[in-house]
């Protein structure tokens, strides 16, 4: 059998192979780069106009705690909040941007977290009044009675007039404006006595001698007028 072999000639040119080419990380001047960046900060800008328009609430005045007609309003009664109200709606309760003017009193009660309306404040000065202390039993004191309530002052002698058989209350003070309703102080004796401070207008000081003589000898009942 005859084999054929070839022999290559050693000063024939060789193949070459192409260089293999590799993906290049882009640069910070890549185009592509560029426009991805001002994606991102077109899409941050949007939602953060989007998130702005869609916080419409307005912060007012609220009540902290039940205030009676009649009240001077203070700073300590009223509380921050934020509602969702119309243009028109919102220029009928006193914004957080507006302060108490002095001598600010309420024309209607108002319950505990109440918006505070601006028709609900009249301000300037008020009667004068002498503040008068009361020591009521609890059992004598309305549970409604709050400062700025009005209320009638009765007092019950500890011991009846001659000829009478029971003892008779007294109308002591008439149409009294409760200015502070004092929180007990801490003890753990019973308390037998709450401490009321009502005030007494000066057109009536005339008369308080005789009431206060009547508060120091009888038993001290406050009633108030329901509605």
């Amino acid at each position: 059998m005859t084999t054929l072999r070839t022999t290559q000639d050693p000063a024939a040119p060789t193949a070459v192979a192409p260089p293999a080419t590799r993906a290049g990380s882009p640069g910070w001047r890549d185009p592509r780069l560029v426009v991805g960046v001002v994606i991102v900060a077109a899409c941050v800008l949007l939602g953060a106009r989007v998130l702005a328009g869609a916080d419409d609430t307005v912060a007012v005045w609220s009540l902290r705690h039940d205030v009676a007609s009649g009240s001077a309003l203070q700073r300590s009664d009223l509380a921050v909040t934020r509602v969702h109200l119309g243009g028109d709606v919102a220029d009928r309760y006193l914004p957080t941007t507006s302060d108490l003017a002095p001598g600010s009193t309420l024309t209607h009660d108002l319950a505990a977290g109440e918006l505070l309306p601006r028709s609900a404040l009249v301000t300037g000065g008020g009667p004068e009044l002498v503040e008068v202390p009361l020591s009521v039993a609890p059992d004598d004191l309305p549970a409604s009675v709050r400062r700025g309530a009005t209320v009638d002052v009765w007092v019950t002698p500890q011991t009846p007039a001659a000829g009478d058989d029971r003892a008779r209350a007294r109308l002591a003070l008439e149409d009294v404006v409760v200015v502070a309703v004092p929180a007990p102080g801490d003890s753990l004796a019973p308390r037998t006595t709450q401490q009321v401070i009502v005030g007494v207008d000066t057109s009536q000081a005339a008369g308080l001698a005789e009431a206060l003589g009547l508060l120091a000898d009888g038993r001290v009942v406050l009633t108030r007028r329901a509605g």
